[in-house]
């Protein structure tokens, strides 16, 4: 079952994404652009969007220290992209670990063609240092993403990720609270047709990747 979404006839009715607050608490947030969005406390696999998402326009800092310009760098290849940060007890973690799992199971030239993008929602701690070794204990090819936070909110927003400030608690925790939500890109057109929910397992995940990396909606 596919469910597909139009940003045009329901931007009143769906305008919010499930958030993740990870640290001291958690709150909703709301999505810039629009976008048409689903709430739901059972997550479904290859959720369609229609119309599909551009890329978001982001320079950053890789985990080599150097500039990344996501547009140009993933131009034709199937991505991606993932927002959230090292320090995540739970949800980033988990997904990315799900997603290196179900990329482990491609063939050698599935998983060369693939990109994997971890923006971090945090980026006055994840350093590229930091981010490199978070991200080599799941898998050393993915691509870590640190900068400007106005950058990197902006930019998630622009697909309809809501992306808030880290918050600093009076104990000392930090509350960093994010959309929890992977976006695939095709590599035939540079676009996010697919969305993936928390919770979306790495067996739904490897279903499907075949598919994204030949440019296929699942």
């Amino acid at each position: 079952m596919r469910t597909t979404l139009k940003s045009g006839a329901v931007l009143a009715a769906v305008a919010v994404f499930t958030l993740a607050g990870c640290g001291a608490s958690d709150s909703g947030g709301s999505a810039d652009n629009g976008a048409a969005v689903i709430v739901s406390a059972t997550p479904k696999p290859g959720t369609v969007l229609n119309p599909p998402f551009e890329k978001p326009d982001m320079v950053l800092t890789d985990t080599h220290g150097k500039k990344y310009d996501l547009v140009k760098e993933t131009a034709g290849k199937p991505t991606l992209i993932y927002f959230g940060y090292t320090h995540c007890p739970d949800v980033c973690p988990t997904t990315m670990s799900d997603i290196a799992i179900a990329k482990s199971k491609l063939s050698a030239a599935q998983q060369a063609a693939l990109r994997v993008v971890f923006v971090s929602t945090d980026p006055a701690r994840d350093t590229p240092k930091r981010l490199a070794q978070w991200l080599a204990s799941m898998d050393k090819s993915f691509i870590g993403l640190t900068g400007n936070f106005a950058t990197i909110q902006a930019g998630a927003r622009s697909v309809g990720v809501d992306v808030e400030k880290p918050v600093k608690e009076k104990d000392g925790s930090i509350t960093v609270t994010h959309g929890a939500q992977v976006l695939a890109y095709s590599p035939k057109d540079n676009k996010a047709h697919v969305l993936y929910m928390a919770g979306t397992t790495a067996a739904q995940f490897q279903a499907d990747l075949p598919k994204i990396i030949k440019g296929e909606t699942p």
